[in-house]
């Protein structure tokens, strides 16, 4: 395999100029955290962009940072978290669930555009992308959106690069907002819900005055949430439904009194500070319990987006039919499912339960084998597909960058 190592934007422009002469497609990585996600790509050259790693601008009194796109997250938000600030919309590491080095780039966090459990408080990965310069499939530099919000006019394009897997443009700097870290957080803890009951609480937590940034719920199983200071274990087979607050102090302490009152109608109500917390949420965030070091390392891992309110007997038909595990975040909106592989495939099976329930799934880790002969993404409807066919068309006409990773071999 071709290993395409670059300086600068310039070197970018070359070899996708090159490429596109040779007709050679390009798969494009960071440090390749990310590589297993996705089908394996038609292609046997890699455009390394591990040396666009700089920090150009970091404005912390105006929340922004402009970094290059190989650089590496986790020095990135260290630098962040020096300001007391940090990325609101919680990027996700995958590296325990793939049992990959922790070394994801900031361009793959924008191109995998995983968000963790505060999306549903402060929004996604795109959300927070200001601008961006990228290469396009033309070989051609350009750049879209802004330092501020107020200078993206017209079409925002830099959007359709976060969650596009790499297969528009190659970005090699983005812009993004920042925002202060909280000071004080909060997690009420209530044990043994089902399911079900689990939604209800949940529901009624985030449509409550009290400003919850995160709602989550672990199914009785053998899996459990590591929880600094709170016994990991506790009775056989007990759920954990977590529910977090954020902010000062003094209104983190009221609005968890008042909110602990108000849920009391479903059990009893512990509470989790501060480390004890962010180990919680971290766990929930990084989808820790189906790690690839742990037990359930060797099952196929599925990522289901649903209405809330469709969740919980979602989860319980996934794990009826399969002998599974779930977890929710997102109040119910997001289930991790964890399934054992099945001689016969899996894959119809979870769609057609995911379909009915309004949702999309995506298979974020299998086995190669698996990922080359299942659909990874969520297929399209016709009319939806040809209009991401043109937005493909009219930024990489010739298909050069990461061929193959969205759409089957057989299909592309």
């Amino acid at each position: 395999m071709d290993i395409l190592k670059i300086r600068d934007a310039k070197d970018v422009e070359a070899v996708v100029r090159a490429a596109l002469a040779n007709e050679q497609p390009l798969e494009i990585i960071g440090h390749g955290s990310k590589r297993g996600i996705g089908h394996p790509m038609t292609t046997n050259a890699v455009l390394d962009m591990s040396a666009l790693n700089a920090v150009t601008a970091y404005e912390p009194n105006e929340l922004i940072i402009t970094v290059e796109a190989g650089a590496p997250f986790a020095d990135v938000a260290s630098l962040i978290d020096s300001k007391n600030q940090q990325f609101a919309f919680e990027p996700m590491d995958t590296a325990a669930l793939l049992g990959t080095a922790g070394i994801g780039t900031i361009g793959g966090m924008i191109g995998a555009g995983l968000s963790g459990p505060r999306r549903i408080k402060a929004g996604g990965a795109r959300d927070h992308l200001l601008g961006a310069h990228a290469v396009s499939g033309f070989g051609d530099s350009f750049r879209t959106g802004g330092k501020v919000v107020k200078n993206v006019t017209g079409y925002d394009l830099c959007k359709l690069l976060a969650g596009s897997w790499g297969t528009l443009a190659v970005m090699t700097e983005v812009t993004l907002k920042v925002m202060p870290r909280p000071e004080s957080e909060r997690t009420l803890l209530l044990r043994g819900l089902d399911d079900v009951t689990a939604n209800r609480a949940m529901t009624a937590a985030l449509g409550s005055p009290f400003d919850v940034s995160a709602a989550a719920h672990v199914p009785g199983s053998v899996l459990r949430v590591e929880v600094e200071g709170l016994d990991p274990l506790g009775p056989p087979r007990q759920s954990l439904t977590l529910i977090r607050l954020e902010g000062i102090l003094a209104s983190v302490s009221h609005r968890a009194a008042s909110l602990a009152k108000s849920l009391g109608s479903f059990g009893p109500v512990e509470t989790i500070e501060d480390a004890g917390s962010a180990a919680a949420w971290r766990s929930i965030r990084d989808v820790l319990p189906f790690a690839a070091a742990g037990a359930l390392g060797a099952w196929p891992v599925w990522r289901i987006v649903c209405p809330p309110a469709s969740g919980a007997a979602l989860g319980q038909a996934l794990t009826r039919d399969s002998g599974g595990e779930v977890i929710y975040d997102w109040g119910g909106g997001l289930i991790w499912a964890a399934l054992p592989p099945k001689p016969d495939g899996q894959a119809a099976l979870v769609r057609a339960r995911v379909h009915a329930a309004g949702g999309h799934a995506t298979l974020l880790r299998a086995a190669e084998e698996v990922r080359r002969n299942t659909d990874v993404f969520p297929p399209q409807p016709e009319g939806l597909a040809r209009l991401n066919e043109r937005v493909r068309q009219s930024f990489d006409p010739r298909g050069l960058f990461n061929r193959g990773r969205m759409v089957r071999r057989s299909e592309a």
